[in-house]
């Protein structure tokens, strides 16, 4: 995917998935690309159709969670691309969880209680649902990796008040509630998630992707229950799969380790994966569109220009 100049541009941010243009220091340019990273290392191979999946997706949830509170998105003029509201972000991840799952069960399995100062409870079994659902943070790294937080030291280190805090907590449980309802609609546990969030002014707006397959895991309820009582791995929608195959093949972006090969057949299968978590999480058909460099930009210069 080519970098772009917009009219009146004055910021580019390259990150691990998407290209991020500021115009006029006002909103937000934010093309999703094909690329696909886990253990924060941008994979050597792109997913065809991925960005479209998870623009399309961010936009569906955006607009069904807009009563809960303000958030960015202004326009999608393009499929893999989304335009919106510049916010001064909070420097953290608020990850919900509502199930003892990945970095979680990782944790709890090594014999630790406590994640980012939240206590969990004992007797669990992974993939359990915890009593109710909890927030643990991350710390939003420039470059490497992410690292636990809690809320103590989030206040006390000044990455947002406790008055933001109390918001950013509000908002993410019941944005999180949301998004559990419309995944059961579909058949789907919303089983965790992450939210961004950043302020223009004094008020607190939802930023970036939500409830997409890279910010989120999906289950699948029908036989949930069973495979728990059984002790089996639970079907799932998420990148999961993904990391699951890196592990399987020694990496980790550990010293020494390199990333594995990614043959025609898996990369296509990683779309495969992508498009279906479309179309239950939607409900609705996923139908491919691939746009020349040249017709993305015209779009979006159109779509700045009625803003």
């Amino acid at each position: 995917m080519k970098s772009f100049q917009f009219p009146a541009q004055t910021g580019f941010y390259k990150g691990k998935v998407r290209d991020v243009y500021t115009v006029n220091d006002q909103w937000l340019v934010m093309i999703a690309s094909n690329r696909i990273s886990a253990f924060d290392v941008i994979l050597p191979r792109a997913i065809p159709y991925k960005g479209q999946v998870l623009n399309q997706i961010a936009a569906y949830m955006l607009n069904a969670t807009r009563d809960i509170c303000p958030n960015w998105l202004v326009t999608v003029p393009a499929p893999n691309v989304s335009i919106g509201k510049k916010c001064t972000p909070f420097k953290i991840e608020m990850v919900v969880r509502g199930n003892l799952t990945g970095h979680a069960w990782r944790t709890y399995e090594s014999g630790k209680r406590t994640l980012c100062g939240v206590a969990l409870p004992e007797g669990m079994k992974e993939n359990d649902f915890f009593p109710t659902p909890i927030i643990t943070p991350s710390t939003k790294a420039e470059a490497g990796h992410d690292e636990d937080i809690s809320k103590d030291e989030i206040i006390a280190s000044g990455l947002a008040s406790a008055s933001d805090w109390a918001i950013l907590e509000d908002y993410a449980l019941k944005l999180f509630a949301r998004g559990k309802e419309i995944a059961a609609k579909q058949g789907l546990i919303l089983v965790d998630t992450k939210y961004e969030f950043g302020k223009i002014g004094d008020e607190i707006y939802l930023m970036d992707e939500i409830h997409t397959p890279d910010s989120s895991r999906y289950f699948y309820a029908d036989g949930f229950e069973e495979r728990q009582k059984a002790g089996e791995r639970q079907k799932q929608l998420s990148k999961e799969f993904v990391r699951e195959w890196l592990i399987a093949n020694n990496f980790m972006d550990k010293k020494g380790q390199t990333v594995p090969e990614m043959s025609d057949e898996w990369v296509n299968t990683i779309s495969q994966r992508y498009i279906e978590l479309y179309e239950k999480v939607i409900g609705s058909p996923f139908q491919p569109q691939e746009l020349s460099d040249d017709e993305t930009y015209e779009r979006v210069v159109a779509a700045l220009e009625q803003l």
